[in-house]
C-alpha cells in the first residue's frame, strides 16, 4: 500500500516530530520538557523509524534522513504559529545547519535501525545505538555541573531521565526483535564505547 512507502511516511512523521517537539518544549514541565531540546531524541526517532519498518536499507535510511530534514522547518513553523516567532527561521542559516546535521544523524541512526532488525554479527551491538546517544547527552549534561548558568539538581535529574530512557529504549528494541534477555546487557555494554563517539559528535555540533 502507498501508506507504507518511506517517501510518504517519512515527511509526515517528520512534520509531526518537529511540530510536536516544539509543543512539548512549550507546555511539558521539566525534566520531561527538556527532552524537547534533545537532539539525542531526534536521533533515536530516526533509529526507531527504520527499526520498526520493513523497508530495505536504502529506502529506509533515505526515509530517516527525510524525516529529520522535514522536522526542522516543521519545528519553526510551530514556533511561528504558537508564539509568533519569525517565519523566516524556517529557512535561516541555523535551520539549514540543523538539516545538514539531520542528514548525518539520519544516515547513522537510520542504518543502525536497519542493522538492529537484520540477522548478523552487528544486530545486537546496533540495538545499543539509541542508548549510546542518550548516554552521551547525559554525560554532556553532567559535565555542566559547577557552571553557574545551570542548577546542579536539575542537571542530575535530567541526566537520570536520559539514563533511564537509555535502558527502557534498549529493552523495547531487544524485546521487539525477539532477542533474549542477555541481549539487553550486551547492547548496553556496546552502548558505552559508542557513547564516547556520540559524545564527540554532540560536542562537534556545539551541543555542550
Amino acid at each position: 500500500m502507498w501508506i507504507n512507502r518511506p517517501i510518504v511516511v517519512a515527511p509526515v512523521v517528520g512534520f509531526l516530530l518537529g511540530a510536536l517537539d516544539f509543543v512539548w518544549i512549550k507546555f511539558v514541565p521539566f525534566p520531561f520538557g527538556g527532552l524537547g531540546n534533545s537532539i539525542a531524541v531526534w536521533a533515536v526517532a530516526a533509529f526507531l523509524l527504520t527499526f520498526l519498518s520493513r523497508h530495505r536499507m536504502v529506502p529506509a535510511v533515505a526515509g530517516a534522513v527525510g524525516m529529520l530534514i522535514v522536522a526542522v522547518p516543521a519545528y519553526y513553523l510551530a514556533a511561528w504559529l504558537i508564539q509568533n516567532d519569525d517565519l523566516a527561521n524556517m529557512w535561516s542559516d541555523y535551520a539549514r545547519l540543523w538539516m545538514g546535521l539531520g542528514v548525518v544523524a539520519g544516515i547513522v541512526f537510520g542504518l543502525g535501525g536497519v542493522l538492529a532488525r537484520t540477522a548478523g554479527r552487528w544486530r545486537v551491538p546496533a540495538m545499543g545505538l539509541p542508548a549510546s546517544v542518550l548516554f552521551a547527552e547525559a554525560v554532556i549534561d553532567l559535565a555542566r555541573i559547577g557552571d553557574p548558568s545551570y542548577r546542579t539538581g536539575e542537571l542530575v535529574e535530567y541526566a537520570v531521565l536520559l539514563a533511564t530512557l537509555s535502558v527502557l529504549t534498549t529493552v523495547f528494541v531487544v524485546r521487539k526483535a525477539r532477542e533474549n534477555g542477555k541481549a539487553v546487557a550486551v547492547a548496553l555494554a556496546c552502548a558505552v564505547p559508542l557513547a564516547a563517539g556520540g559524545h564527540v559528535l554532540l560536542n562537534a555540533t556545539g551541543f555542550q
